[in-house]
């Protein structure tokens, strides 16, 4: 019985050389409310056709990256082609039209010298040239429009982005205003949807832990629908790559004061989580009933649920 207690008398000396102090403090600790974010683009905007017609190309997928302005697709609408040709065909007559009525007014003029013609009759050749010129100009007006609407068959996309869908496939009929291909652009955020009970807790600037990194609530939303609060949340890096990608996030959603200790002061054995506590009699070990993991200036420290109070010593082995 002698030998028994002189061991554990030294073995307690020996963890007590071993062995640096540590008080047990009590303060205030995050609570984290784990939800699930979802990966959105700050901006999706329509890649529109600007007439309707055929969609005769489609040069885009979903997936593909684009930049400002690149052609997406093509539409075409045959009578636009059709009535081009019947313009052609218009102007050609009235240019031959004009023709004959600049060989006649040459002719009158040549007539009025000799005093065989008059001014009327002269003003009047005059005027019929004048009227075929003004018909030429118009109808060449009037196809200049009807090319500029061929031309805006091209359909592009208004940002560079990623495109995130493509609605119509290709020879399909779209209508004018309808959408080709839905381009996101402008990074990406996680959208995320928080219980309404937390409202009150949450603001602009707070910061949220991912098992990547972490991130930072940039807008909360004014309207609550179905309960559930709308938020934006910036994360650096974050790819719009999968939109629609679930993430799993954790939220500050209050604090409490908790007895907490180093990591390496708890020890275990026998099935029960211990810690050694400084005492006037010596050294003493107590059984705790531990809690959650918290980093306090980087370092791992241990709620403590039951088993200590603020004040007391416990006793950390040197690492």
């Amino acid at each position: 019985m002698r030998s028994t207690v002189l061991s554990i008398l030294l073995l307690w000396a020996a963890s007590g050389a071993l062995a640096q102090t540590q008080p047990v403090i009590s303060e205030p600790i995050t609570e984290w409310k784990p939800v699930y974010g979802e990966v959105e683009t700050r901006n999706q905007l329509p890649a529109r056709a600007r007439i309707a017609g055929t969609l005769v190309a489609l040069s885009v997928t979903e997936g593909d990256r684009v930049e400002a302005g690149q052609l997406v697709g093509t539409v075409e609408d045959e009578k636009l082609s059709v009535q081009i040709d019947a313009l052609d065909a218009q102007a050609e007559a009235l240019r031959a039209q004009l023709t004959n009525a600049q060989a006649d007014l040459s002719r009158g003029q040549t007539l009025q010298q000799s005093g065989t013609i008059s001014a009327q009759r002269l003003d009047a050749l005059q005027t019929s040239v004048d009227v075929l010129t003004n018909q030429i100009a118009a109808t060449e007006a009037q196809r200049r429009v009807i090319q500029r609407q061929i031309e805006e068959g091209g359909v592009t996309a208004p940002e560079a982005g990623i495109v995130l869908s493509v609605p119509v496939s290709r020879g399909s009929f779209v209508a004018q205003g309808e959408t080709v291909a839905v381009i996101g652009s402008g990074g990406a955020f996680l959208r995320l949807s928080i219980p309404e009970r937390f409202a009150q807790t949450l603001a602009a600037g707070d910061r949220i832990e991912m098992e990547a990194g972490e991130g930072t609530i940039a807008k909360l939303y004014p309207q609550i629908e179905g309960g559930r609060l709308q938020a934006d949340v910036e994360v650096e890096g974050l790819e719009e790559r999968y939109v629609g990608l679930r993430l799993p996030v954790r939220l500050p959603v209050g604090s409490q004061e908790a007895v907490i200790v180093p990591q390496a002061a708890l020890s275990r054995g026998g099935g029960l989580d211990m810690v050694t506590v400084e005492t006037p009699e010596g050294p003493v070990q107590r059984i705790v009933v531990p809690g959650r993991e918290v980093t306090r200036d980087g370092a791992a420290w241990r709620e403590i649920l039951t088993g200590l109070t603020p004040g007391e010593t416990v006793m950390v082995p040197h690492e």
